[in-house]
């Protein structure tokens, strides 16, 4: 298909509470979107960007200035665009995964589109509805925490993550585990807050029986993960320290971990997540699909990417409400621990025109039909 344009839009959504992890604490989630038009289609994609580079080295400003110059550029000029040619034509501009996700997301939602065909379908989900988990931050005492846990585990969420960070791990985890018990699906996440030399504290967290521990050290150390690995029980994981296939294929021959957070803004798109889903399959990894506060646009594709045969785990795809007030789109909502796969075309859902209006604070036009 030919692209005739490509508008870049910054939008803002105020988050219904404070969400904070060892990097930092979120209030409102500013986000670029991607919007693409052809002759007969449109599509749609998110970046997962920050508005600082406190988690990654890309950030919104960065992804909106690399979009308009080097990457949407090559798409506009090409005579015939498809998803799975996208990466190749951007091969020449090195990493920002997250601005080529959010591009190629838009060229897949409209390819699909065009075809009639569902981002589930495309990409072999083996289920129409995923179990939801939930990610809980960092809070200001153990009882917000025991209140905010509690009020989720009312709403039905299948499985609880707790952020932590030196100083607020063992203790948290512990209340927790004793005020909803041991048949409660727990798991922690670090964001890469330790170091290997805190093995044995981090060893204390054991006892407790919880799921995996998520990217304990920094995202470079997959050596430290690996030595980590084998001085605790607590199965580990992978987060920012996967970053492709063949990043995901490293780990596992290193032992480093095993079990793999796929976040498919953070590695380059839904095609490149389906490639570290297989080679996780194949080397008898599991996975799942994890979340980055985002809109209604990209937690439809990753329900899609949630209902993938090798996701056995529950993901942080969360219902609308516990992020947004007002989502962008038609919101999602948690029907007994689960949520629904959109069948649609596509992404299966689009903004909401009044909606989109309001969030909007910049919009940047590119292509033959600009302006």
């Amino acid at each position: 298909m030919k692209i005739d344009r490509v508008v870049l839009r910054r939008i803002s959504l105020p988050l219904v509470r404070p969400f904070r992890t060892s990097l930092g604490v979120e209030y409102e989630r500013p986000a670029l979107l991607v919007h693409v038009t052809t002759s007969d289609s449109e599509g749609w994609g998110e970046c997962v960007a920050g508005a600082d580079a406190g988690y990654s080295s890309e950030y919104l400003a960065g992804a909106e200035d690399v979009l308009a110059r080097h990457l949407v550029p090559p798409l506009l000029a090409a005579g015939n665009v498809t998803a799975p040619s996208v990466a190749p034509m951007l091969a020449g501009v090195k990493g920002h995964r997250m601005a080529k996700a959010a591009l190629e997301t838009a060229v897949l939602d409209a390819e699909l589109r065009g075809y009639g065909m569902s981002f589930a379908t495309s990409l072999g989900a083996v289920a129409d509805r995923v179990p939801s988990g939930v990610s809980v931050g960092i809070m200001d005492s153990v009882p917000e925490l025991l209140d905010a846990v509690g009020g989720y585990l009312e709403a039905g969420y299948r499985r609880v993550k707790l952020k932590i960070e030196p100083g607020w791990d063992v203790e948290p985890v512990r209340a927790v585990r004793e005020r909803f018990g041991e048949d409660l699906p727990l798991q922690v996440d670090a964001n890469g807050a330790y170091a290997l030399g805190d093995a044995r504290h981090l060893a204390r967290l054991d006892g407790f029986g919880l799921l995996l521990i998520e990217q304990p050290l920094d995202e470079e150390d997959l050596l430290g993960h690996a030595e980590l690995a084998r001085q605790l029980r607590t199965p580990m994981c992978l987060d920012e320290s996967i970053v492709s296939a063949r990043s995901a294929a490293a780990a596992i021959t290193l032992g480093a971990c095993r079990i793999v957070n796929i976040k498919p803004g953070r590695v380059g798109g839904y095609l490149e997540a389906r490639r570290i889903h297989d080679v996780c399959a194949a080397h008898g990894v599991a996975v799942w699909c994890g979340g980055m506060l985002e809109t209604g646009l990209g937690r439809a594709g990753n329900l899609a990417l949630a209902a993938l045969p090798n996701c056995t785990l529950p993901g942080d795809v969360s219902a609308s409400r516990r992020y947004y007030e007002t989502d962008l789109t038609e919101p999602f909502t948690l029907v007994d621990g689960y949520l629904p796969v959109p069948s649609g075309p596509g992404l299966g859902v689009t903004p909401i025109p009044s909606v989109l209006a309001e969030v909007t604070t910049a919009v940047r036009e590119l292509g033959a039909a600009a302006g």
